[in-house]
């Protein structure tokens, strides 16, 4: 891509001819979390049309059960009416016996509730890895870090796991999201709206819409803030549902960007959806997601990206911020499968793990392991560390998230947890299960069969690589001996460009 290339020619369709393996992986990679080699070779097979469809119209794709009945709402519950009665006259009476005993009813819930949400983040693991519809999963983990929500602030994993379906059941449509979002107790909660009061705004919800959830700095006033809130006045939630109490909110008149009237929450979105500003900044958190690792200011995007967004930006506004046809625009494009988007941008942990499992077959081994081991590389899922979410691109990688991600990639194909003692022999993975192109490597030159991993694992054939890892092989009896093809992929999982998709 150059920086005098027209956005328009950039965005126009990749020819047909030119989609192939490389490209089937890539986009893959980037609308999933990547994919097996016999995957890859049918959405080939389909060609660039077929392929993107395939991987857009997912509500084609027969529905993955949810697990709706399998997580507890009622663990964080409020008080019934008898047990606030039983409470207040225990303090009235200082009976401490009593007030210890719902002291203690209430520590147990949130143990019972911490353990709920690790088994929350295991579902969701679980999810990434086997879903048939990976663009679905791949977009509720960008609404996830957009609409940042922490179960440290929370404390109701039942919220989380709403919020997590609200993301899922309208992933495609920004509009609805934005509207959810303010009624999302998961959020009311995390950012204070439950205290958004006509005598006493709170203006936390309404400055993180404007300022991270939809126009970013600059492009909004304090007076904006200020009347926003007062939209919002009265927006809460009762356990597990949301509230409108219309005897909190503001009726009076307001002006949010530009548009006045007695506006309330509804008002405020579309006020927003409105503004000029919003498709750019939304474009940006997109593209920086699916397509470059670019930097977060979008007033810092280098040119060649910058008239790409641009005109993506003009694509969403004109769609009404539905996203299905601009994500096919995109995942069509020239610009998407150029070298300088393709094998450019830094996996997070959770696409490097859901990734080397989908895509090299290796086994999940233990969940809790391995939710561990995204919050040692800093991506907890259901814990982003502020609002903001999480940075990405080059924030994923320092000297020890590198580390816990070669541990993480050992783990999976060996078994072995460091400092574990010797894993047994059974756990060792042998990809010859899991990659069919590796069935005989017996009667495939050692080069080959390097080669073969090489398309799988980065997308492209490195001279230099192969003749290292065929190297290593003949001076370990060639590819079919022992141990040799799980010792190749550790070798490959360990080179900086398995950190790249």
């Amino acid at each position: 891509m150059t920086a005098s290339q027209p956005a328009r020619d950039l965005l126009d369709p990749l020819p047909a001819e030119r989609f192939g393996y490389q490209q089937a992986r890539h986009l893959m990679w980037r609308a999933g979390f990547g994919a097996n080699d016999a995957q890859i070779r049918a959405l080939a097979d389909l060609g660039l049309e077929g392929a993107v469809s395939a991987v857009v119209d997912y509500e084609d794709v027969p529905f993955e059960p949810d697990a709706r009945d399998r997580f507890d709402r009622d663990i964080m519950r409020p008080l019934t009416d008898d047990e606030r009665r039983a409470r207040r006259l225990a303090t009235q009476r200082r009976d401490e016996n009593t007030l210890a005993r719902f002291r203690a009813m209430r520590q147990q819930a949130q143990r019972s509730d911490r353990a709920q949400m690790r088994e929350l983040q295991k579902w969701w693991l679980t999810r990434m890895i086997q879903t048939a519809r990976p663009l679905e999963e791949k977009l509720s983990l960008f609404w996830h870090g957009h609409f940042a929500t922490s179960y440290r602030s929370v404390e109701d994993s039942f919220h989380l796991y709403q919020q997590n379906r609200l993301f899922r059941g309208n992933a495609m449509s920004y509009p609805r999201l934005l509207r959810g979002i303010i009624r999302d107790p998961a959020m009311l909660r995390y950012l204070n709206n439950n205290r958004n009061i006509k005598s006493s705004p709170n203006e936390n919800l309404a400055r993180e819409i404007m300022e991270l959830f939809s126009l970013g700095e600059g492009n909004y006033t304090e007076a904006d803030i200020k009347n926003g809130a007062r939209a919002l006045t009265g927006y809460t939630y009762n356990d597990d549902a949301f509230v409108f109490n219309e005897n909190q909110h503001d009726n009076g008149p307001k002006r949010v960007l530009g548009m006045r009237g007695a506006l309330d929450g509804d008002d405020f979105v579309t006020a927003i959806l409105r503004n000029r500003a919003c498709a750019p900044y939304m474009t940006h958190r997109l593209y920086r997601f699916f397509v470059a690792d670019i930097p977060i200011d979008p007033a810092l995007a280098p040119a060649p990206h910058e008239a790409v967004i641009r005109r993506l930006a003009n694509l969403m506004r004109k769609d009404g911020y539905e996203l299905k046809g601009w994500l096919r625009t995109l995942f069509m494009s020239r610009h998407f499968y150029s070298d300088a988007v393709m094998g450019q941008k830094i996996k997070s942990p959770v696409e490097l793990a859901v990734g080397a499992i989908r895509s090299l077959g290796v086994p999940a081994r233990d969940l809790g392991t391995l939710n561990r081991s995204l919050e040692g590389m800093g991506q907890n899922l259901f814990y982003p560390p502020s609002v903001k979410g999480w940075d990405g691109g080059r924030m994923w990688i320092n000297t020890s998230t590198l580390f816990q991600r070669q541990n993480l990639l050992m783990y999976l194909i060996s078994g072995q947890l460091p400092n574990r003692g010797n894993r047994s022999r059974d756990d060792l993975f042998d990809p010859r299960r899991a990659m069919p192109m590796l069935i005989d490597p017996e009667g495939t030159d050692d080069a080959e069969v390097a080669g073969r991993l090489l398309d799988l694992a980065f997308g492209k054939r490195d001279p230099e690589a192969i003749r290292v890892l065929a190297e290593s092989a003949s001076s370990n009896g060639g590819a079919g001996a022992g141990n040799v093809l799980p010792a190749l992929l550790i070798l490959i999982t360990s080179m900086p460009e398995y950190q790249l998709c």
